[in-house]
């Protein structure tokens, strides 16, 4: 694979992820995949950068897994195969930092997994959303999980199971998509998100985003002793104090991430 197949661009706090196969409509190879995924575990331990964003090149997010993929592969080698696939959905999860998915065009199969696996996701107005590897003979199991944590059982079953592509306005209505915006503006608003977001407390997002994905797992009374001890411990740090200062004092509080 050519090095420049996944970019990698930092400015201030926000890091940048480009896939970079537009050619190949930004589907995923075994070398692709773990570039992808090692730029991910890159930004998170950068302490500079707050924020991920994860954009593509060309006229399409992504297209999922390359199809030529499929052959001459043992059941071991697909285990491992669909392991590395799929690694990059474990890596967001475990993260710190969000991760914004900035969408275009086609983003099926796999590339949609990366979408419902990212924290939060901007698409433009021709954005298109799918699991349709049944349309091939497969089925979309991996996209399956993080869109299982967003949608409710019937949607994931039609949407797996029908292949059927949904629009990005759509996508925006079941809770898949943050924000809609004309074409032309989404590069403009996924930047003014990730800005946001990178002038929060960097702590403040650590424990928000593990808080709500820890919670997802647990019976409501202990979500809500296990939410109350991380905001306890959020009330403990520098940043915590000097947020409350900044406000009552009327200034722009100055995070250092302790």
């Amino acid at each position: 694979m050519a090095q420049n197949e996944i970019l990698v661009e930092r400015q201030g706090h926000i890091g940048f992820i480009t896939l970079n196969r537009p050619q190949e409509m930004n589907t995923f190879t075994v070398p692709f995949a773990r570039q992808l995924n090692d730029s991910l575990v890159e930004m998170e331990a950068d302490p500079e950068i707050r924020v991920v964003v994860i954009r593509a090149a060309g006229r399409h997010f992504s297209a999922g897994i390359n199809l030529g993929e499929f052959k001459d592969k043992t059941p071991k080698q697909y285990r491992e195969f669909i392991r590395k696939m799929d690694e990059h959905n474990h890596t967001i999860a475990r993260m710190k930092k969000p991760v914004i998915a900035s969408v275009q065009g086609l983003c099926v199969a796999n590339g949609a997994g990366l979408s419902f696996a990212c924290d939060l996701t901007v698409a433009a107005e021709d954005a298109r959303f799918g699991t349709t590897a049944i349309n091939v003979g497969l089925i979309c199991l991996g996209p399956a999980v993080p869109l299982a944590r967003l949608v409710g059982r019937k949607k994931v079953l039609e949407m797996v199971l029908t292949g059927d592509m949904i629009s990005a306005a759509e996508a925006e209505r079941l809770g898949l998509v943050n924000k809609v915006v004309p074409k032309e503006n989404l590069d403009e608003a996924t930047l003014e998100m990730a800005q946001k977001l990178a002038a929060k407390s960097p702590l403040a997002l650590q424990i928000g985003k593990e808080g709500i994905y820890a919670m997802q797992d647990m019976p409501y009374p202990q979500s809500l002793d296990m939410l109350g001890n991380l905001f306890a411990s959020l009330c403990c740090t520098e940043d915590a104090e000097e947020g409350v200062r900044a406000f009552l004092q009327k200034e722009e509080p100055k995070w250092r991430g302790r």
